[in-house]
């Protein structure tokens, strides 16, 4: 495995409040073959709302059918749909052969009807998980919808808080959003809290493969509960600008990562605000990686800044990749923050949030060539923006601007070294 921690500059302000930006490198480690995978508990939620009529509700089913053929017997899985009711099809059982029959020949038998009760059906999916919840494998629950949650609980931050909370008794949350009509902001906050991940389906064709690819991801994890752990100094403050949940405790900041695959690759930008000090101090900040079984102990790194005069700071050299990442990053968070501006029919917010990013980007770009194309992609954006936009192009840019972010592929995979 791979982890590197470096710093964009060496030199912080004495009389100013410094932000100084880390860039953290990881590359999980091979699958070991004499290692036998960790069982898998999944939950298999699927809207069955009246918008799933037809083709969509057919490859949903076939989503889960190809699906629970990839688990061993060992495995265990359960399958919820929900409409304005919900109904556990086939309660937590091990994948084997007969249990894989029955639950198939219940779900053919699902129609589609109704309002859309997602919380109602996807906390159920987790009651399913949590039964049988399984301390050395992975647990998650899988919810798959193409329209707005309009009954029982609908609100973001109260979905987002069950979340955390389940995420904290060992079950993880995918979601998975159909079409134009899902709420992006939700399904990503929800997978975000719940330790997993969020795929964003512009063609109904493509459900099968996008379900069957995050099962085998699951299948394939070689480091559950990862998690950077950050210690700094008495005033410093430290967050995750890569959109992974954090958690600051007595000077210590943990940044949640997740569940690694194998040979994953993954970046996380981190911002350190530093305090006023003496030209000539130095302060550290110690960056380590853990994870739930004790695959990536032991890795750790210290980085050190100085404080000096503002001639110094200026002239300092500034190490690119980091700029690059940082600029990144703040570029996804602009389109993200300009498509909910676009939507509302504020063109002109979501020009000037894209613009915003690109004058700070120009700032330090200098003759980089990487940061020139980040600054022409952001004014690119921001022409195309700043008038209507098709409500499937809003979602498409929102969930390739989340997946650069989380250095995911496109469609939201994993990425991994050749």
């Amino acid at each position: 495995m791979t982890f590197n921690a470096r710093q964009d500059r060496r030199y912080i302000r004495s009389t100013y409040r410094s932000n100084r930006f880390v860039l953290v490198d990881i590359a999980a480690p091979r699958a070991q073959r004499e290692r036998p995978r960790a069982r898998v508990n999944l939950a298999f939620v699927v809207d069955r709302s009246g918008s799933m009529t037809g083709e969509k509700l057919r490859l949903a089913k076939l989503a889960v059918e190809q699906s629970i053929a990839r688990l061993r017997s060992d495995d265990r899985f359960a399958i919820v749909v929900y409409d304005n009711e919900v109904d556990v099809v086939f309660g937590s059982a091990p994948a084997t052969p007969d249990a894989r029959r029955t639950a198939l020949a219940r779900l053919s038998e699902i129609q589609a009807r109704g309002s859309t009760d997602l919380a109602g059906g996807w906390l159920r999916g987790c009651e399913q998980v949590a039964l049988r919840l399984s301390e050395e494998g992975i647990n998650r629950c899988l919810l798959l919808t193409d329209g707005l949650a309009n009954v029982g609980i609908t609100d973001r931050d109260e979905l987002g808080r069950h979340a955390t909370e389940l995420r904290a008794r060992g079950v993880s949350t995918t979601t998975f959003g159909v079409g134009r009509d899902f709420d992006e902001v939700l399904l990503q906050a929800m997978a975000d809290a719940g330790g997993g991940n969020f795929y964003f389906i512009a063609d109904a064709a493509a459900i099968a493969d996008y379900v069957t690819s995050e099962v085998g991801e699951t299948l394939d994890v070689v480091a559950r509960d990862a998690a950077l752990e950050v210690v700094a100094g008495a005033g410093v403050t430290v967050e995750s600008l890569t959109p992974f949940r954090t958690d600051t405790h007595d000077g210590r900041t943990t940044v949640r990562l997740g569940s690694l695959v194998a040979d994953q690759v993954l970046q996380v930008v981190l911002r350190h605000n530093f305090p006023f000090g003496e030209i000539g101090h130095e302060t550290e900040v110690r960056i380590g990686l853990s994870d739930r079984d004790g695959v990536l102990a032991g890795v750790d790194q210290r980085l050190t800044w100085e404080y000096a005069d503002s001639r110094t700071n200026d002239l300092q050299p500034r190490d690119r990749d980091v700029d690059r990442a940082v600029a990144r990053i703040f570029a996804a968070r602009a389109r993200q923050e300009a498509t909910g501006l676009n939507r509302r029919g504020d063109y002109d917010g979501a020009r000037a949030a894209l613009a915003a990013v690109a004058t700070r980007v120009r700032g330090y770009a200098g003759s980089d060539t990487e940061l020139d194309a980040i600054i022409a992609q952001l004014e690119h954006d921001s022409a195309t923006m700043a008038a209507p936009m098709m409500e499937v192009q809003r979602k498409q840019v929102y969930a390739a601007s989340y997946n650069m972010a989380r250095m995911r592929t496109d469609t939201g995979q994993a990425t991994r070294k050749p």
